[in-house]
């Protein structure tokens, strides 16, 4: 049996979970809502504040689909009650972002500023103390989506192992190499 989609999903106090046909989920709190559909096998209950999920049978993907429903119903309901956030460091000298409403707009040594448009659901926030380097600060309900997001904005200019230039996750450890060495 499935470890972690065995465990109930406790809901707290003023968070609303309504369970559709098939298998549309929708969860409201405090900070949003988010709706979902999730694999029409599953059985999804609610009972006693607490959403439960079991499968039908032992085959290899009912078992697979058990523990991602789980998962993926906790960070709804985690979403809907604290939110998630992601933060992105500009390393490389002449770095910068700055946003104007959904729009974030950011000097990576190109010979042009890249303008990257954010979904309405996620909220951008970019922080520029003297002397630091640049913070790009990603806040969402939707985990999946703010993921999705911040892997995007990554991807414009990943960091480089020699100097490890480029946007990374603030406290992610960028495996560095050896410049070459002059032959005496």
């Amino acid at each position: 049996m499935s470890r972690i989609g065995k465990n109930p999903v406790a809901v707290p106090q003023g968070v609303d979970v309504n369970l559709g046909d098939n298998n549309v989920v929708t969860i409201k709190g405090a900070k949003g809502e988010l709706v979902s559909t999730f694999s029409s096998e599953m059985i999804i209950k609610f009972e006693d504040n607490n959403l439960l999920v079991e499968r039908p049978s032992d085959s290899k993907e009912h078992k697979s689909f058990h523990g991602l429903t789980r998962s993926l119903l906790n960070n709804m309901v985690i979403g809907v009650t604290e939110g998630f956030k992601k933060e992105l460091e500009l390393v490389g000298v002449g770095y910068r972002a700055s946003n104007t409403g959904q729009k974030l707009e950011l000097a990576l040594g190109f010979s042009h500023n890249v303008v990257f448009q954010i979904p309405v659901e996620v909220k951008v926030e970019t922080v520029s103390d003297k002397g630091k380097n640049p913070i790009i600060v990603l806040t969402s309900v939707d985990n999946q989506l703010l993921g999705a997001v911040a892997a995007k904005i990554r991807s414009l200019r990943k960091p480089e192992p020699y100097k490890g230039k480029g946007i990374k996750f603030v406290g992610e450890e960028i495996r560095r190499k050896a410049g070459k060495t002059s032959a005496s």
